[in-house]
Parts: C-alpha cells; sequence; structure tokens
C-alpha cells in the first residue's frame, strides 16, 4: 500500500474566520515564549498554544506541569523571574495535573533529584506508559491534598474523570488561582471530541466544579492567555447548548430514510443520520459565538465535538435508547 505523503498545495488551503482579539494573549518573545505573574510568587509560561506555571519559594520552585512544546523555555522562563526576583532557580517539584504526554513530557529534563506528585491514577497511567520523558511521580494523592511547600499553599483535587481519568484541580488559595488543564481552551472551542474527553459527563460538568473553588485567575493549559469565570461561563455555555440542541434534535427528527434507503449497510445508515443531528445541532453557533470564540467555523473541531457529545447523551445516559417489545 503506497500512502500519500507528498506536501500540501497552499493555495487550496481552507480559509477560517478571523480569530477575535480576546481570544489572543501576549506575544511571545524571540526564544517563543512568555512569562508573566499571576500573583504574586505565582507565575505562568506559554508559548501560544501550551501553557503552565510555577511558584518561587524559599525551598526551591515549584512547577506546575512541563509540556512538551515548552521544553527548555520552560527553564529559560524560571532563570528570567528568578534573576530578575534575586530567588532560587531551582526546581525542587513537579506537580502533574494528569498523565498526557504533551503536559507532562518535558518532566525528565528536570533529573531525577526532584519530588515529583500527581493523582495516584496520574501514577499508575505513568507506570504503564512506561515514557522516559515522563517519570511517575513518587507521591501520590486518591482524593485531595494540601501541601506545604517553602510557605506556600497547594490545594490538589479530584473530582472524577473528565478529559482524563486523572484530571486534577490544583487551587492555590492565597494567588486566587486555580489550574484546570484541558477542560477550557480559554477564548477558544474544544478540538476534536470534545477535547478528546474520555467521560463526557464528567467533563460537561467540570467546569460547575471549578466555578466551585474561589477564584480569579485560570491556568488552563492550552492557548495563550489566562482565563477567567467570564471564560469558563463562556465555555459552558457553548457546550451546554450544543448538548441541549442534540437533545431536541435527536428526539424530534425521523431518520427512517437513512435507514430504508442504505439498507443493509447500517454503519452508512447510522453515520448519516447522526452526523445529521451533529450538522443540524451546530448549525446556529458559528454565527452566535463568532466574536466570543475562536475557532466556531472549525466544522472539524465542532462537529466532532457534537457527535462525541451525542454518543455520550445515547450511551451514558440512554437517550432514544428503546427496549425491542
Amino acid at each position: 500500500m503506497n500512502l500519500d505523503t507528498s506536501a500540501v498545495n497552499v493555495d487550496t488551503l481552507p480559509d477560517y474566520a478571523p480569530i477575535p482579539a480576546s481570544s489572543l494573549g501576549p506575544a511571545v518573545n524571540e526564544q517563543g515564549y512568555y512569562v508573566g505573574r499571576v500573583e504574586r510568587n505565582l507565575y505562568w509560561v506559554t508559548d501560544g498554544v501550551y501553557q503552565c506555571g510555577f511558584l518561587t519559594t524559599p525551598d526551591g520552585v515549584i512547577l506546575f506541569d512541563a509540556p512538551a512544546t515548552l521544553g527548555h523555555n520552560i527553564q529559560r522562563a524560571i532563570d528570567e523571574i528568578a534573576f530578575a526576583n534575586g530567588v532560587s532557580n531551582k526546581v525542587n517539584y513537579l506537580i502533574h495535573s494528569h498523565h498526557h504526554a504533551d503536559h507532562a513530557s518535558a518532566s525528565s529534563l528536570f533529573g531525577n533529584d526532584i519530588t515529583r506528585i500527581g493523582h495516584e491514577e496520574t501514577r499508575k497511567l505513568m507506570l504503564r506508559d512506561n515514557d522516559p520523558n515522563r517519570p511517575a511521580p513518587e507521591e501520590t494523592y486518591q482524593d485531595s491534598r494540601t501541601l506545604e511547600i517553602g510557605g506556600e499553599r497547594i490545594e490538589l483535587g479530584w473530582h472524577g474523570s473528565n478529559h482524563s481519568p486523572d484530571n486534577s484541580y490544583i487551587y492555590f488559595p492565597n494567588h486566587d488561582t486555580l489550574m484546570l488543564v484541558d477542560v477550557i481552551n480559554v477564548g477558544w472551542v474544544p478540538i476534536y471530541s470534545l477535547n478528546l474527553a474520555v467521560d463526557v459527563p464528567g467533563y460537561i460538568a467540570a467546569p460547575d466544579v471549578a466555578l466551585g473553588y474561589e477564584w480569579t485567575h485560570l491556568i488552563s493549559g492550552h492557548m495563550g492567555k489566562l482565563g477567567s469565570r467570564e471564560d469558563v461561563e463562556t465555555h459552558k455555555e457553548f457546550v451546554n447548548e450544543i448538548r441541549d440542541n442534540l437533545t431536541q434534535i435527536f428526539t424530534t427528527f425521523d431518520p427512517t430514510a437513512y435507514y430504508q434507503h442504505y439498507w443493509p449497510n447500517m454503519w452508512a445508515s447510522v453515520a448519516e443520520h447522526l452526523d445529521e443531528v451533529a450538522r443540524r445541532a451546530c448549525a446556529p453557533l458559528a454565527a452566535k459565538y463568532a466574536g466570543r470564540i475562536a475557532a466556531v467555523d472549525m466544522d472539524s473541531f465542532v462537529l466532532s465535538t457534537a457527535v462525541w457529545i451525542l454518543e455520550s447523551l445515547r450511551l451514558d445516559l440512554g437517550l432514544g435508547i428503546q427496549v425491542h417489545p
């Protein structure tokens, strides 16, 4: 089998709506990163696509996630802040939000002489994956754990699966900040299949869990700006509208024509049926959210998210599932 690996003709690439200014963050420097203060000694680093955070303390630096795309720029950002403030630039602790490689593969850059902390499932999954770039955390917690390091308080919480089975809520009560990764893409739509959520009901519930904490600043793990409570509310509104539209259309739309026309090709019937429900559910979104959320006109992301939510409505919640008489 010969696979096509030829270059794409740039003249054939589609155009998309302009990105709202509110979806973009500060410009990165020549080395490809931006580092800024969140509050006091809590800082965040971004390359415009990924984010992580760090605290400077008398016991050294506490790092929160180590995204691969930031790589060595994480230490460069820490060095910049440490030099400016006259504090240690030594990373002594790394706290993982979850096990995924894109948020954790720069972990190995910090060597073995640090303490890694994460949810117990994060340790299990990292041990399973056996990735040398992601040493498993030695210290774990189950439902909640409060860390007191260098005079700073960090509260770790697990509220069930959402994007991943092990995703942690990392709360900084003295810095007015929450870190929740891969749930809200601040100012942007979720990517494929609701940010690749393994638990759709858990994912849809996660914003309310996040809003149950008291915070002003959100480190979301993705895109180039910090989030606000308003950003979480907008995300919640967008996802809930997809869910509500799907529920209404799926329970009223008559798909008989598909199943009669394509029989016995049941996969064609199902594909045409569910894809059409998703298309109709998403049809009003581009116009309604234009200027509020970036990439709302990208069908590959929005439609796949709708199909994933629809399948959860059917399989997790039983929408439209009928027992044969």
